[in-house]
Parts: structure tokens; C-alpha cells; sequence
């Protein structure tokens, strides 16, 4: 992010979710932002995505924690469209939703009036979400052939922490986004009350999946190195029960339902006192 060179480790995270290999996460002395070290190259990094309970991709609904997550995501989308509209000013415009899964972020704000296009990696993910919606996903590459200057808002729902290329797609987004247009991101918050908890545990880390680990702090950096003023942050309360429940989980607990709904919930209160202690963070973002 700040083109130094001095790093130091910071954590060593095992894949709990597909390969459980181990990988380090290491942080610049000079500016702070953390990465994972030695993670796969593009071309060999998709095998860590398959497994079917892949929730983003696969839409399972298998046992009670992935139940909880649906729920939460159905009440989320009203919030998401409603931020949406508000930050842009606009009750219809043009979006773009990078990463957009199985589509139902995309879906409601096609519903809401707005003139949608979506991009998404996963060919099984872009066949549920026109199977289910009657969306026209396209791949990624698509990216490069939008015409600039096309996009009222673009949105990035926990897909940053996943993007190889991340400085270049940041270029490509500048050029896409309208002069006036908003830029909006949500990423785990590695400076959060459950990651501090959890430490290596912390099922957010989610290696080698997650590349970037942010706080707000590198955000706002990396938002400012790429043209960006960052004009409002958000918490995401309710990631912290899901994460924290999953991690119970990936540790063998007793009852990881419980007790991570225990964890979350001291996580939410820690997030009213300081917003930036959320287990996940919203960041709006305009061009300066």
C-alpha cells in the first residue's frame, strides 16, 4: 500500500475451511496494512473455494448457523438498498456490484428501480443467480470493457479481501464511477473486538481466501492512494455472531451456536462504544 519494505509477522492462520494449511499474515511497519503471505497465485487459488458449503457461492441453507445467516442477510439487504440510495442522493441510477455472488444484493436493487450490472468470478454462482433472478451476470473480465464514466454507485460486498489484482481494479474503478458517483465497501475489520479475541482463530482471516486484512485506518490509506476521500463508515454488528459462531466451530467447542452468539453479542455492545470495533466495517467512499 505505501511501498515500504520493512515487515514484520503478525499472526499465523490455518485453513479451517478447505485445506487446512497453514499460511502468515504479515503488517508493514511503516503504515500498518496486513496481507497474507505466500498465498496462492490466481490460477491455483480455486480449489480453496470448493467445498459446498461455500455460502457466497452455494446458497445452502444446512444447519443452523448457515439458517441464521440467511436471515441476517434478508434484513441486510434492506439496509444495504436503503444506504445505497441515500449516499447517492438517487432513488434509481446505474450500479455496479462486483462480486456479487449468487446475485441478491443485484436482485434488490434491480427491484428497487436501479439500472444493474454485476460481475462474479464463480460460473456456478453466475448460473444460480440467473437460474433464480434472471440476472446477466458477467465474468470478471468484463471489467475492463465498461465504458468509463458509466457508474452512479459501485459496490463491493466482502469481495475486496479477495481480489488479487486490488491496486489495478482500484484504477479501473475511478475510471468507471462518475465524477459525482460513490464508491462502497464493506471488508472484516482485523481491528475488531473478535478478531482481537479469537487472534489466530478468528474465522475472518478465512486464509488464503482473504488476501487484504484491513482496518480502518489502512481503508481510509488505501482509499486516499487511489483518488478516494472516505466520507462515512459504517459497522456491520451482525457479522460478529456469524463469524464468532464459525469460529467456535473451526476451535471444536461445546455449543459453538451459543457460545458464539455470546461473543457476538459483546462484540456489538463493544461497537456501540467505538464504531470502529466492529467485526465488519462499510465504507463509503467519492473521488476527490
Amino acid at each position: 500500500m505505501c511501498g515500504g519494505k520493512h515487515l514484520e509477522h503478525a499472526i499465523t492462520c490455518t485453513d479451517h475451511y478447505a485445506s487446512g494449511e497453514q499460511f502468515s499474515v504479515v503488517r508493514c511497519d511503516a503504515c500498518g496494512f496486513m496481507f497474507t503471505q505466500g498465498a496462492p497465485v490466481e490460477a491455483e487459488i480455486g480449489r480453496y473455494y470448493e467445498t459446498p458449503d461455500y455460502i457466497s457461492h452455494t446458497d445452502t441453507r444446512k444447519g443452523l448457523m448457515n439458517r441464521v445467516y440467511h436471515q441476517v442477510r434478508k434484513y441486510m439487504l434492506g439496509r444495504k438498498c436503503a444506504l445505497v440510495r441515500r449516499v447517492s442522493g438517487m432513488d434509481e441510477g446505474t450500479l455496479l456490484d462486483i462480486g456479487t455472488g449468487t446475485g441478491y444484493f443485484s436482485h434488490a436493487m434491480k427491484a428497487c428501480g436501479w439500472q444493474v450490472s454485476a460481475v462474479e468470478k464463480s460460473a456456478q454462482a453466475r448460473a444460480f443467480a440467473k437460474e433464480h433472478f434472471g440476472l446477466e451476470v458477467d465474468a470478471e473480465d468484463a471489467l475492463s470493457g465498461y465504458v468509463a464514466g458509466s457508474f452512479d454507485v459501485i459496490t463491493l460486498w466482502h469481495v475486496m479481501e479477495h481480489l488479487e489484482h486490488l491496486n489495478e481494479t482500484w484504477d479501473r474503478l475511478s475510471v468507471l464511477l462518475k465524477a459525482e458517483g460513490v464508491l462502497v465497501v464493506a471488508v472484516p475489520n482485523v481491528g475488531s473486538y473478535d478478531a482481537e479475541k479469537y487472534k489466530e482463530w478468528w474465522a475472518a482471516y478465512d486464509v488464503p481466501r482473504h488476501l487484504w486484512h484491513f482496518t480502518p485506518s489502512t481503508m481510509q490509506q488505501f482509499g486516499a492512494k487511489h483518488g478516494f476521500k472516505l466520507v462515512e463508515q459504517h459497522p456491520m454488528p451482525f457479522d460478529a455472531f456469524y463469524v464468532s459462531m464459525l469460529t467456535e466451530k473451526y476451535k471444536g467447542s461445546c455449543l459453538p451456536f451459543f457460545r458464539g452468539m455470546w461473543t457476538g453479542l459483546r462484540a456489538w455492545l463493544s461497537s456501540l462504544a467505538e464504531t470502529e470495533r466492529s467485526s465488519s466495517m462499510i465504507y463509503v467512499f467519492i473521488k476527490k
